[in-house]
């Protein structure tokens, strides 16, 4: 069989992380309209006919701000160097910029086989993307172009099938039953930001950040499991705008990540939520860590 490690790599936005949820058949890693969604390296395994995937998905390359951006792109580079495969997923809705090029460099610098996704295709016309599929062929040889719609699943066999090709021969990495290596303390705080990013406005998801404070697994089966979590955000005037008028807001982030909370565990949640000021938790080495 065909076995190896695939980083996916590219711009902020690309849809990585809906590709992969999209790839591994499973959400195991949140999305959002907003860039910068995915902040460290998240695994998720894949099995198709004739062998086993194990993605990479990568936070966005940028240029870093701040220490959390700084080690974002660090998460990004260490994964790549840990790949068997790169797959570069561009939007094909938005054009090529210095970014781009950015990205393209580090692909070549780091010697890997790179097959390139063009993701969106379902928002341009077909005469448009050829043109684009000819620029980008000239930049890097590539193992394989491929165009897909990773929200509406569009290619996605024939992307596996060029990912298999280029996959050394090996045993399986994980067991069959294996999906990702977040623990669920940590798949919780990023469901909940989920919310924070579909609901705040466009300034905000830059700007926070969940942390669990305590996760309570039930004593008896069936029992329920009780989450504390506090929303971090850097600014005493950012608080209101999570909270929301007469805790409006708060409260519908919590409505929609309870229920996701309680299909991702299977049982009952009790979700509490608190807003908490840290203004320079982007440059926290402690904060960091814990995140």
């Amino acid at each position: 069989m065909k076995s190896g490690y695939v980083s996916l790599i590219g711009r902020p936005n690309a849809g990585k992380s809906t590709l992969m949820n999209a790839l591994v058949g499973d959400k195991v890693a949140i999305t959002s309209d907003k860039p910068q969604t995915t902040r460290k390296k998240i695994l998720g395994v894949a099995n198709a006919p004739g062998g086993q995937i194990a993605f990479l998905d990568t936070p966005g390359i940028h240029k870093p701000v701040h220490r959390m951006n700084q080690r974002m792109v660090d998460a990004a580079v260490e994964a790549l160097g840990e790949a068997d495969l790169a797959v570069l997923v561009i939007d094909v809705t938005e054009k090529p910029g210095a970014g781009d090029h950015y990205v393209l460099d580090m692909l070549e610098k780091a010697k890997r086989p790179v097959i390139l996704a063009i993701n969106k295709i379902d928002a341009v016309k077909k005469n448009e993307l050829l043109p684009i599929i000819a620029g980008y062929a000239k930049a890097l040889p590539f193992l394989a172009i491929v165009p897909i719609s990773a929200f509406h699943k569009d290619g996605l066999d024939a992307l596996t099938s060029e990912i298999l090709a280029a996959l050394p021969e090996g045993e399986a990495l994980f067991p069959d039953d294996y999906l990702t290596d977040q623990s669920v303390r940590s798949m919780a705080a990023e469901l909940i930001r989920e919310k924070v990013l579909r609901y705040t406005r466009d300034e905000l998801p830059y700007t926070t950040a969940v942390v669990i404070e305590q996760f309570e697994e039930p004593e008896v089966v069936g029992g329920l499991t009780r989450i504390f979590a506090s929303i971090l955000v850097e600014s005493d005037s950012q608080k209101p705008i999570v909270i929301g008028k007469a805790g409006a807001m708060i409260k519908q982030i919590g409505t929609d990540a309870r229920k996701d909370l309680q299909t991702l565990l299977g049982r009952k949640v009790f979700l509490e939520l608190h807003v908490k000021v840290k203004s320079d938790w982007r440059d926290d080495e402690r904060i960091l860590d814990q995140l």
